[in-house]
């Protein structure tokens, strides 16, 4: 994202100080009115605002304490402090929200007494040529869409050159024939059947015919074995096609961060994956080979009639540039319904993913009915959509065809007016008829084109959506592949899901290896995001996580992450085994080696009262599965991975006292010689933390020992009250 614009003469002309670092126009006034002229620009000594070419705000860095960007409803502030007191500076659009917060956070290191520049990694979310709003993608739909789409559907094509090579091949061949078919035809029938015309069936006519009909089968018979291969050579190259999209697909989004993810709807990466490669397909099985084959034949007769009679050929040719205007009038409006034909299906492809996800909620609520009206209501707004781009789709392109049969009554009156001037014979006629219908025919097939066409496009976008996203997270050519002891460093982190709305706020913190640090603190106070950014499934925006002294960034994921273990307050098993469940954390684990993490987490003894022992298929999500068997199978994951660092997040939370004091008895043989970061709500469980961190308006607030915070009776002493407080009248109820 940018982050310095290039500031117009007028006000550039105006500052004191011309080394400008950062700069951004601004959409709003201070009175909420959209503007076009609203100007900010930050030196590395003062930040001034500009609004009709002239200053209307400027502060020295030397005036200010802080500055931030704060979001509103439906607007952002940008505003400074000075001795508690805020002034607001300026007013701006969501769209410059994100741009806003990294301007402010880099003006802020100025304010600090820094000098080091903040960049921005952040797509921007409208195109700079046309303003279309883009959702998370760096390539606009409407700017370049098409020749990127197209771009791409090569290169897909480029490892199967040999097979398309053939394939053109083998049409070429078959449209040559076709057009040299029709040459003959016309000598037959000025040279055979005019020439013995009324002698009856004499041997040498006889013979003719026995030629004619044997060469016409021949060439028929070559034909459709031609279309025959090409039709098994193309089906096959769009299955390799479209089976290496979904592949790159695929792999893509194990590329990609979280953040990518958490901006698209599941049902939305499902549809991609699955319906629009399979679009694809159809549109390499049905239109390929008809459609280079039709482009090839028609260029060839287009070129013979031009070389028979150019006058009579242009006659042929006088509705097509209609037809081509015709369709480029309408082809953005085209482009447009399909387009919202997709994200209605989209929205279909979500809600069924959601429902069928949750349908024990739904029927646990008994709200089938209201969920089955809700999908009604999505696959009516899809079918209004559809109804009105087939209906608009067969009224115009039917017209077409009409404009071509017209031209096709010229031709004949034209042709029979020649033939009896005697300028034409009656062969040349049905040569040029011939020719005609190798162009007509194809043109209107290739009316009802243009719908697949766009569809493909449309797919390709949206495939290419995902495929242009650039991972957030990616190794160094310098990554650190090491064995992690676990000594963790949290320098001034902080971070948030959107740039503008930090969670977490400048946490300090130093654990030694083996430690166990405990998270408490309200929801939304930020604990769950630390344990997230420490997993580096995100990375922080600013500050730095140090293990072992060395930057989180700098290891390679696939190492980090496989020295890391995690055990959630609701684990999530794949619908396979158990076995396979728990060897997912070490794919080259042994037999011996899962059992004895099975053992570990003392859930061997559950397994071997299952029907098939650790080839139990655990269903969906482990349904057939216990909370507490899920969860001991969840510790056996991490057990059997060595990691150097534990993320636990209540992990005992919501189960029977019983499965409690097998998963804590489980868990201590897991944290021993382990660093380790727990979150609990039942401070019970922290008792035996080294020490307790109190997350609390997204930043540390409290640090120190179950007794130190106790004694010091701030925030946690307030919590633990709390609980104390609730046992008792739970305990007084019962």
């Amino acid at each position: 994202m940018r982050l310095r614009f290039k500031l117009p003469e007028r006000e550039f002309s105006l500052l004191e100080d011309n080394d400008i670092q950062y700069c951004a126009p601004f959409d709003i006034d201070m009175a909420g009115n959209y503007i076009e002229n609203g100007w900010f620009a930050a030196t590395r000594t003062a930040l001034t605002v500009f609004l009709d070419g002239e200053i209307v705000r400027q502060f020295h860095y030397a005036d200010i304490d802080e500055i931030k960007s704060e979001a509103g409803v439906g607007c952002g502030f940008l505003y400074v402090e000075k001795d508690g007191e805020k002034t607001v500076i300026l007013r701006y659009g969501m769209r410059h929200m994100s741009r806003f917060s990294f301007v402010a956070r880099g003006v802020r290191v100025f304010v600090k007494g820094g000098s080091h520049l903040i960049e921005s990694t952040e797509v921007e979310n409208h195109c700079p040529l046309c303003g279309l709003a883009l959702r998370g993608t760096r390539h606009c739909p409407k700017c370049d869409g098409r020749s990127r789409s197209i771009q791409r559907l090569l290169e897909v094509c480029k490892p199967h050159w040999k097979r398309v090579a053939m394939i053109s091949l083998m049409m070429l061949v078959g449209a040559g024939i076709m057009i040299w078919q029709q040459e003959f035809f016309k000598n037959f029938i000025d040279g055979t059947l005019d020439q013995y015309h009324g002698d009856g069936a004499t041997p040498t006519m006889v013979r003719s015919l026995i030629v004619f009909i044997a060469v016409i089968s021949s060439i028929a018979f070559f034909n459709i074995f031609t279309m025959y291969m090409r039709f098994r050579m193309t089906v096959r190259l769009g299955a390799d096609i479209t089976a290496d999209l979904r592949q790159s697909l695929y792999h893509k989004i194990q590329e990609l961060s979280l953040a990518f993810i958490d901006k698209r709807k599941a049902g939305e990466i499902i549809a991609r994956v699955g319906h629009d490669t399979a679009h694809i397909q159809r549109f390499i099985n049905d239109n390929v080979t008809f459609l280079f084959s039709n482009i090839i034949t028609m260029a060839g007769a287009i070129t013979v009639m031009f070389i028979l009679n150019w006058a009579f050929t242009l006659l042929l040719l006088a509705m097509v540039p209609v037809i081509i205007v015709l369709n480029q009038v309408f082809w953005k409006f085209i482009i447009r319904i399909f387009r919202m034909q997709r994200r209605r299906y989209d929205d279909i492809s979500t809600r069924l993913q959601d429902v069928i996800s949750g349908i024990r909620v739904v029927k646990a609520y008994g709200r089938e009915a209201s969920e089955a009206e809700r999908f009604n209501e999505l696959t009516g707004r899809f079918a209004d959509v559809s109804s009105r781009n087939e209906k608009f789709f067969f009224t115009f392109y039917p017209l077409l065809t009409l404009l071509l049969s017209l031209t096709t009554c010229i031709v004949i009156y034209f042709g029979g007016r020649l033939i009896l001037g005697g300028t034409m014979t009656v062969g040349e006629l049905v040569q040029f008829m011939a020719y005609a219908n190798m162009l007509y025919g194809p043109l209107g097939w290739m009316s009802f084109l243009p719908r697949d066409i766009i569809t493909l496009m449309t797919c390709m976008e949206r495939i290419g959506d995902v495929l242009d996203e650039e991972p957030d997270q990616v190794d160094a050519e310098d990554a650190v592949d090491k064995r992690m002891k676990g000594h963790v460093v949290l320098e001034n982190v902080s971070f948030g899901y959107k740039s503008y709305e930090p969670v977490l706020e400048n946490i300090n913190l130093e654990v030694q290896p083996g430690e166990m640090i405990g998270l408490v603190g309200p929801s939304g106070a930020g604990k769950s995001t630390l344990i997230n950014v420490i997993m580096r499934l995100y990375d922080v925006d600013e500050g730095k996580i140090l293990i072992d002294g060395v930057d989180i960034r700098d290891y390679k994921q696939e190492s980090y992450h496989n020295q890391i273990g995690v055990v959630l307050q609701e684990p999530f098993l794949f619908a396979g085994t158990i076995y396979n469940n728990i060897k997912f954390s070490k794919p080259d684990a042994t037999e011996e080696d899962v059992i004895l993490a099975a053992k570990m987490a003392n859930a061997h003894d559950f397994i071997c009262k299952t029907p098939d022992g650790y080839n139990t298929r655990v269903g969906e999500r482990g349904f057939m599965l216990s909370g507490g068997e899920r969860q001991r199978l969840s510790i056996a994951r991490a057990i059997l991975n060595d990691p150097s660092i534990l993320i636990l997040d209540e992990a005992t939370s919501s189960l029977d006292s019983e499965s409690e004091f097998q998963i804590q008895e489980a868990l201590n043989r897991l944290i021993k010689g382990r660093t380790t970061f727990s979150i609990a709500h039942r401070l019970s469980t922290l008792r035996n933390a080294d020490r307790i961190m109190v997350i609390d308006k997204h930043t540390c607030m409290e640090l120190g020992t179950h007794d130190e915070l106790l004694r010091k009776k701030g925030i946690y002493y307030n919590l633990v009250m709390a609980q104390l407080q609730t046992h008792r009248v739970r305990g007084a109820s019962a």
